[in-house]
């Protein structure tokens, strides 16, 4: 048996259902016996939204009102009595089982899934297995219209049957149209067999990724705007109804190891994904999440992994993940075993727990472990902060893909996203610097298309780039070194930013407006360096200079390339001046580097992220570039070795660690003498660049 459902929402109605979030306001259902081609009673439901607004095109097609809702059943109500009478019509035609069938694919997955899925009750099994009736008519009839195009209009006019709508009330002439067709197609002439139905999965299955998987573009979406708390499951929850492939959500992390927000997620097939892109916008919780597409070569980028150790890891399916975080560097599986004690076992004892250590054996403090069901991850979590040894630990839901990202990172020694572009070279002699200064002959394009590049806003500009500077345009670049939307352009003079700023204010570029702001050179620097810049006025960035880049990206040259971010500043900021009978010499200007490849100058801009309890940071020892060094060497005239290695730096000191004290610790080897001279305390300036509290450089 066939059970025929009709349904509509609050909003958007046809092709566009459930794409606006509105609820479900109406239910019409019929019960069809296939064998006998009996029907039985047709029942009409309305259904009480909480918000009873209807739209325009909602009221003009359906006629329905506010007023009439309200005096309706909420929507799980409505359920319970559709489960009611559909067992009860079954008994009358002598039937027991029976399988949905709808007008596409809409309303099971995008209205009825997502809604129930945010008021927190389940929907029965049937709901998890329809047929689509487009597809089966196509299927039926192939030369009709693409399942895509057909509505139930088509297939009756394609039939032949009566298309009068205004016949019957909204939604009763749906139901019996799409009974006269079922019945069309099971005439003798077609002979159609209902048998391969539509599934909906009532459960994400998480797994591991390969890199030597193939993954079809077409299948692949990326959300963006998540909450940082938000696991695979919690996206998983978000794309209710739709079907996503084994292992197919991959949450994205900085070159911190924290997560930005974002993930990819893959599923089935590119039907599952074109639904999911219409979900763009949708909220989770509070948020609104952006739906794009993505591609496979980002999604392998992102859950692919190599790691034998890994993948032995990831063997045991449909485990739930926990990340621990704040582990005693000496902490054992047996110590951790013991911290999650028997309310909570771990899959396979030892084998269900992974310590991530750095590339030399070290361990990081973190560590994975697997749970074999829901009930067991919650006693864990509950442990969330709780002490061992010393130390509290911190407990946080993980996925598959945060594994793979965060171990092959420990083994990589560089993060799996990029934080710099290609290498720098210095363009000598230096002609053009950064503006400063109150001066407002600067624009800020905010809003921009990702996907813009340099000759888009020349041509967005039209005949004022006459009037920019050489080298004026400045591309702000996020924490992943991809473009963030905004750009800064220097003006030859304030009269002509201010021109700009009139003309080209909210001008389309591509699909998007883009707004356009005069400011000054200083207003410019300060959201270079990861301050904002709104209404209120400015705020300042998180640390007044930007973090040196880690080793894997500071391969220059010690006599000419130092990154761009060292050479925006004077090279005493990066050691403070020692101790000297000589004095010091003026310094020397500062140098603007720019790209290899264009006239785009790539600023060292951070993003400051909060620090979220769901990713510990994944760099570790950050080393000045020995330019800097050797820059600051000159500035200042103090005498650094040129041996390799005779410059080492120390971690880890007590706050009220003193000269003594280290004198102590070297006791036994030879330190540049000259009343100490060699023992340089970092200023706060200075910790700020090394990114590294309490510390001491030693000659």
């Amino acid at each position: 048996s066939l059970v025929v459902l009709f349904g509509a929402t609050a909003g958007a109605y046809g092709a566009k259902l459930g794409s606006d979030e509105r609820e479900l306001i109406l239910l019409v259902w019929q019960v069809v016996d296939l064998h006998s081609k009996k029907v039985g009673t047709l029942h009409k439901s309305l259904v009480k939204a909480d918000n009873l607004d209807l739209s325009d095109q909602c009221h003009e097609v359906s006629g329905l009102t506010p007023e009439g809702l309200g005096k309706a059943e909420p929507l799980d109500r409505v359920l319970q009595q559709f489960s009611q009478l559909v067992s009860s019509d079954l008994k009358v035609l002598g039937k027991s089982s029976y399988t949905l069938c709808s007008d596409g694919q809409l309303l099971i997955r995008q209205v009825l899934h997502p809604e129930t899925s945010k008021k927190n009750f389940l929907l029965s099994d049937c709901f998890y297995s329809f047929y689509d009736l487009r597809k089966e008519f196509h299927t039926c009839y192939p030369s009709s219209a693409t399942v895509k195009d057909q509505t139930i209009k088509t297939m009756a006019e394609y039939l032949g049957l009566g298309t009068d709508e205004t016949e019957e009330d909204f939604g009763v002439w749906q139901v019996k149209t799409m009974v006269a067709i079922i019945f069309s197609m099971l005439s003798e002439s077609c002979n159609h067999i209902f048998t391969e139905p539509e599934t909906v999965k009532y459960k994400y299955e998480t797994g591991p990724c390969s890199k030597s998987e193939t993954v079809d573009s077409e299948t692949v979406i990326r959300a963006r705007g998540l909450p940082w708390q938000s696991s695979d499951q919690d996206i998983a929850r978000f794309f209710k109804g739709l079907n996503i492939a084994k292992g197919g959500v991959a949450l994205c992390l900085n070159a911190q190891g924290r997560r930005n927000g974002e993930a990819l997620v893959r599923f089935v097939n590119s039907e599952q994904r074109d639904l999911a892109l219409e979900r763009h916008k949708h909220h989770m919780g509070s948020r609104y999440i952006e739906v794009y597409k993505a591609t496979g070569e980002e999604f392998l980028k992102i859950a692919g992994g190599t790691s034998n150790e890994v993948a032995q890891f990831l063997s045991k399916e449909n485990q739930v993940i926990i990340r621990m975080r704040g582990l005693p560097f000496t902490a054992t599986q047996e110590d951790v075993l013991g911290f999650l004690g028997p309310e909570c076992p771990v899959t396979g004892g030892k084998e269900g727990l992974l310590f991530v250590k750095y590339p030399d054996g070290r361990p990081t403090g973190d560590a994975f472990v697997l749970f074999s069901c829901e009930e067991y991850a919650q006693n864990a979590l509950k442990k969330h902060k709780e002490i061992l040894g010393k130390r509290y630990i911190e407990l946080f839901r993980s996925t598959a893909a945060e594994v793979q990202q965060v171990v092959l990172n420990r083994y990589m020694s560089t993060p799996l996203i990029p934080t710099l572009p290609t290498p720098i070279i210095p363009v000598i002699p230096p002609p053009y610097t950064i503006a400063t200064g109150s001066i407002r002959d600067c624009v800020r394009l905010r809003g921009l298309p990702y996907t813009a590049g340099i000759d888009d806003i020349l041509e967005f500009m039209g005949d004022a780039t006459a009037d920019i500077k050489p080298h004026g345009v400045h591309m702000v670049l996020n924490q992943q070194g991809r473009p963030s939307g905004d750009a800064f352009i220097q003006m030859k003079s304030a009269d002509k930013a201010f021109m700009v700023a009139q003309k080209c204010h909210k001008k389309m570029m591509k699909d998007r407006y883009v707004e356009v702001f005069q400011c000054s050179g200083e207003e410019m620097n300060f959201v270079l360096m990861g301050g904002t810049l709104n209404r209120s006025g400015l705020s300042p960035p998180p640390c007044k200079l930007p973090c040196l880049s880690p080793p894997a990206y500071a391969a220059f040259q010690t006599a000419a390339v130092i990154p761009a971010e060292a050479a925006l500043y004077q090279p005493q900021a990066l050691l403070p001046t020692t101790r000297t009978p000589q004095a010091s010499a003026a310094a020397p200007p500062t140098v603007t580097y720019y790209p290899a490849q264009a006239a785009q100058l790539y600023m060292n801009y951070t993003a400051y992220y909060p620090s979220p309890p769901v990713s510990p940071t994944t760099v570790g020892y950050i080393a000045a570039p020995p330019g800097a060094v050797a820059a600051a060497a000159t500035a200042t005239h103090t005498p650094i070795l040129p041996q390799p290695g005779a410059l080492v730096r120390m971690q880890g000191l007590p706050y009220n660690t003193g000269m003594k004290e280290i004198l102590s610790f070297f006791q036994g080897y030879q330190y540049a003498p000259d009343d100490y001279n060699g023992l340089i305390q970092l200023s706060d300036q200075a910790r700020s660049v090394l990114q590294a509290p309490k510390e001491w450089v030693c000659l």
